[in-house]
């Protein structure tokens, strides 16, 4: 079982998608770097933004992606590749249309859901075998409905348990960094 050395957060650059369901990712890995006192810079190379923690258990990067959600593979293999981290070694943070608003899932690899950004991490690293941790975000009920929904802002109610989901994911952490993944499962997949 390998140690996640790198954790991605996806979303859109730019204050327009800021406070957009399809941002969580950026919001978590954010909640994250201020819980770690990490700050993050732009790296062209990388093409993001990224910060390095010095942990206990070893050196972990930060990852926001500056490729808009379809291009993130390009960010993630990027910085994967330079330092040397195995897919194993990834963990993606995405919201998830397919989990109850504020519920989280913990998995290692499966299939992308549509999910755009999954799917260029995929290609990129021409394997589905990274953790991913799902943020629930609901689903708009009409698949027609999916990119104005997740390009929208939630409401507060939503937010709310959007926070909270993420807050639950922080607290969940350190057992998915010592690399406890069954007990992380158990707890985050609980109510």
């Amino acid at each position: 079982m390998s140690a996640i050395k790198l954790i991605v957060g996806l979303g859109n650059p730019g204050k327009e998608y800021e406070q957009t369901r399809h941002n969580v990712g950026f919001w978590f890995v954010d909640e994250l770097a201020w819980a770690w006192r990490a700050t993050f810079k732009e790296e062209k190379k990388f093409f993001g933004e990224v910060a390095r923690v010095s942990r206990p258990e070893g050196d972990v990067w930060l990852l926001k992606p500056n490729t808009f959600m379809n291009r993130s593979g390009q960010a993630v293999a990027a910085l994967a590749q330079f330092y040397k981290i195995k897919p194993s070694e990834i963990m993606v943070v995405h919201d998830e249309l397919d989990i109850a608003c504020g519920r989280i899932k913990f998995k290692l690899g499966g299939g992308n859901g549509g999910h755009n950004g999954l799917k260029d991490i995929q290609a990129r690293l021409s394997t589905p075998d990274y953790y991913r941790l799902r943020l629930g975000i609901d689903h708009p009920g009409d698949r027609n409905l999916v990119v104005g929904y997740v390009l929208n802002k939630p409401s507060a109610e939503d937010r709310q348990k959007i926070d909270d989901s993420i807050a639950k994911s922080l607290r969940g952490l350190p057992k998915i960094m010592a690399g406890e993944f069954e007990e992380a499962m158990r707890e985050l997949h609980s109510k």
